[in-house]
């Protein structure tokens, strides 16, 4: 006897949409079946014939957790991924206090978020200048990859150079790993600061004109010559701009190993909704223009883009409108940056790509499921609906109606620039290893269910 049987839906994987039932044992796909075969199961969901996706594997989350739960923590911020069909995370290294950038902070990482999670979640090492010599470690931990910036970052995680970002590359090559970037040139943004604030351009238009494509461009470019110089693998954070998704697909089509994700937001938000609505809507890189967002889909459609991710990166309200840590907001450059959309993604992402560009379902399991397994090294246990992969399913009604409130975000704060978007197609129900985990816009499962995820390839 099966122990959980989801019949009468369609089936979504990268490759096709089929009516079929699966059939789960010991938390693990079993058996996928033809429409109306009789077996019997202790539990059954009728999926109505709504599609039945391979759960979603979020790529890039910031949970701040331990450290500064009060702008999220592994409860809150894993339960809202639960409703919002993603059933893993990959948590960032930073926004951690400390940042997670040895082993053994890899352990005492392990030990305070367990028992809190509604979703499975791996990590991301830390990749700073003083921490080469833990990055084997990290890695032999189970990180499935290692983040770094080119560009700005907060005072306790620091950037690199691309002297650094080369040395760094050639060590994480030697051992197999994946080194990820945010690719702004930190050269370029310092400068464009500096002559927003001394031309008193100190407006939203001026924060947007600071962090240019260019300086995303630059980043990418040089990143990708190191990864092609050093043979390692390497990702591409939160890509805003499809030219720079371009030189990406390049460098893909040489048959360099690069990957990249871009977010929700990029995909559907643009810079004429910071002009008008500010500090809820700045992130960086920044939104970019109409034209930029509706070119960008076809990156996610041809499958060069890896992942949609939220790159959840939560404040309180007072972060994005009065002071950061004591410190005054004075003006645009003094906001907290970024985007809360945990819960928000693939509601979003399904109604842009689906509903209003008529993409094939196809396209988000894909991007939101498979590449991102294959990429982070999961695949074979995630990220697909195969039999002996995890019993990770998404039920989603794609003619349901919605529109997010802040009374329906389970965030610590329930702030986001996603309020008061409207759509069509919801998750409806997410299952974990063959347990439901959320239904419905509230989570069933079990805090603690959520497990580590270490890399399998």
């Amino acid at each position: 006897m099966y122990e959980l049987l989801v019949k009468n839906g369609k089936i979504v994987t990268a490759d096709s949409v089929k009516e079929g039932d699966i059939a789960v044992k010991d938390g693990k796909i079993a058996a996928i079946l033809a429409p109306g075969v009789e077996v019997e199961a202790e539990k059954v969901i009728d999926a109505g014939g709504k599609y039945v996706f391979p759960g979603a594997i979020d790529t890039h989350a910031h949970l701040n957790d331990p450290g500064y739960e009060w702008r999220e923590d592994y409860a809150h911020g894993t339960a809202a991924a639960a409703v919002g069909g993603y059933t893993t995370i990959i948590d960032m290294p930073l926004q951690n206090e400390p940042a997670m950038t040895t082993a053994e902070l890899f352990d005492r990482k392990v030990e305070a978020v367990d028992p809190n999670a509604y979703v499975d979640y791996c990590f991301w090492g830390g990749l700073i200048p003083d921490n080469f010599d833990e990055l084997e470690d990290l890695y032999k931990k189970g990180c499935v990859a290692f983040k770094s910036f080119i560009g700005p970052v907060s005072p306790d995680y620091s950037s690199l150079s691309y002297g650094q970002a080369y040395e760094a590359m050639q060590r994480i090559q030697k051992f197999g790993g994946r080194a990820g970037f945010h690719c702004e040139d930190f050269s370029t943004i310092k400068w464009q600061e500096q002559r927003m604030i001394k031309e008193g351009r100190l407006d939203w238009q001026g924060y947007l004109d600071s962090r240019p494509v260019i300086a995303e461009m630059l980043a990418t470019v040089d990143i990708i010559e190191i990864a092609k110089t050093t043979g390692c693998k390497a990702h591409i954070c939160h890509v805003s701009s499809p030219d720079v998704a371009q030189k990406i697909k390049e460098a893909q089509q040489e048959g360099y190993d690069i990957t990249a994700e871009t977010c929700s937001h990029y995909l559907s938000m643009t810079d004429k909704d910071v002009i008008k609505n500010g500090p809820l809507f700045k992130c960086a890189p920044p939104l970019r223009s109409q034209e930029e967002v509706d070119r960008l889909w076809s990156y996610v459609e041809d499958g060069t883009i890896s992942g949609i991710a939220s790159d959840h990166s939560p404040c309180s309200y007072d972060e994005k409108f009065h002071e950061i840590l004591g410190k005054r907001i004075e003006n645009v450059f003094d906001v907290w940056g970024g985007i809360s959309g945990i819960q928000s993604g693939f509601q979003v992402a399904f109604h842009e790509g689906c509903v209003k560009r008529n993409l094939c379902p196809c396209v988000l399991a894909n991007a939101m499921s498979v590449q991102p397994a294959k990429a982070f090294g999961i695949y074979g246990k995630k990220g697909d609906i195969q039999i002996g992969f995890d019993a990770d399913l998404l039920i989603v009604d794609p003619d349901k109606e919605w529109e997010i409130t802040a009374d329906s975000l389970l965030y610590v704060n329930k702030i986001s620039a996603f309020v008061g978007m409207k759509g069509k197609g919801i998750p409806v129900c997410t299952i974990l290893r063959g347990k439901v985990a959320a239904k419905d816009g509230r989570v069933t499962g079990e805090k603690g269910a959520g497990m580590l995820v270490k890399r399998i390839g």
